[in-house]
């Protein structure tokens, strides 16, 4: 067996009862932190309780919102989150990160410890008016899903596809979450204005792998009548295999692209299982916890994927790796969609429709 290089020590792991229904066991402080958490037990010999971690929500007020990238491998160039952490606990989520620039642990408080920016559609709209600002499709959902568990109560994400469709402005969804089912009413009136576009993204078939990698995350079969659901109201969409984990869900990529096309996906797409920076202690405690005996073999293809690390930040390799086991997963692919009669590239959404709605006390023009 190959030693653990990434292990996370036994003594830091949380107590399984008080992550119950949790992706991460530990809560490693973030990278950016100059001193170290360590839960020790207070000397009395007294039995303690074990709590259960609950969610806890804060509300931020944003400055800005839309975000910019200049990556060569993303099909967009800006995109919105309304919220910061992700409750739906995706062990290999390749957002966790980013919660330590919040000085948060990328582990259990990225799936606990969420931000709301409550005035994000306010945000968004005074951006959209700009003078300096010029259309172009707006991603929602690439870092946190916007259909997390927080949205059925805050409702941030509706109130930004308001203001987007108001706008005719054009956007494009990512999710795991049923809860887009909801704002069907919305994207169906954009779609049809050629505005709207949703990805859902399916790892697995089987419900155990998946309740147990992506804890508060529809099942698959739910997620299927999701795609069902958006299909039927006229929203072009997209069955997404992401993550591919090598030597765990690979043998399932074309039961789930036949699956999403069964559903009325009309376009799939994949991506490789990505670690960067703290996901990869993280998805490997994971593996150990609960698939011991394929923990070394979905470890080992990573690194032959990606020059022997287990991640490869570079444009064009981060997303599918390279190799002999990467090119076998991407020609696979490729047949597949090509049987099914799946599409990879979704038509493009309109931006010559963009024009942002008057406001009371605007001069009107007179032509």
């Amino acid at each position: 067996m190959t030693p653990p290089e990434t292990a996370i020590p036994e003594d830091q792991r949380i107590d399984p009862a008080a992550r119950r229904g949790r992706g991460a066991s530990s809560n490693l402080t973030g990278r950016y932190e100059s001193r170290q958490r360590e839960a020790m037990h207070d000397g009395w010999d007294i039995p303690e309780e074990v709590r259960q971690i609950r969610t806890d929500l804060r509300e931020e007020t944003a400055r800005s919102l839309i975000t910019y990238n200049r990556s060569p491998d993303l099909p967009f160039d800006r995109s919105i989150n309304p919220y910061r952490g992700c409750e739906h606990g995706c062990i290999y989520c390749f957002a966790r990160p980013t919660h330590a620039y919040l000085g948060l642990s990328p582990g259990l408080d990225f799936e606990t410890r969420l931000t709301a920016r409550t005035n994000a559609a306010e945000v968004l709209d005074r951006e959209l008016r700009a003078g300096k600002y010029r259309c172009a499709t707006i991603a929602i959902g690439t870092n946190t899903d916007p259909y997390q568990p927080v949205e059925h109560s805050r409702r941030i994400t509706r109130a930004c596809l308001e203001v987007l469709s108001a706008h005719n402005h054009p956007v494009a969804i990512v999710t795991k979450g049923s809860g887009i089912e909801a704002d069907i009413d919305i994207l169906s009136d954009m779609a049809a204005r050629g505005l709207a576009a949703v990805g859902v993204s399916v790892t697995t078939l089987r419900p155990d792998i998946a309740r147990r990698m992506e804890p508060r995350v529809p099942a698959p079969t739910r997620r299927l009548a999701t795609i069902r659901a958006l299909a039927d109201a006229g929203i072009p969409t997209r069955v997404m295999v992401s993550p591919v984990v090598p030597g765990l869900t690979d043998p399932e990529l074309e039961s789930i692209l036949e699956a999403g096309r069964d559903a009325g996906a009309q376009t799939a797409s994949w991506i490789m299982l990505r670690l960067p920076l703290e996901v990869a202690p993280l998805v490997e405690a994971w593996l150990r916890d609960h698939h011991p005996d394929r923990a070394d073999k979905v470890l080992n293809r990573l690194r032959e994927m990606h020059g022997g690390k287990l991640y490869d930040a570079q444009w064009g390799k981060r997303m599918r790796g390279e190799g002999v086991h990467a090119r076998m997963i991407a020609a696979r692919f490729d047949a597949a969609v090509r049987r099914l009669g799946l599409a990879t590239a979704s038509q493009p959404l309109r931006t010559d429709l963009f024009a942002p709605p008057p406001r009371k006390g605007d001069q009107l023009s007179l032509f």
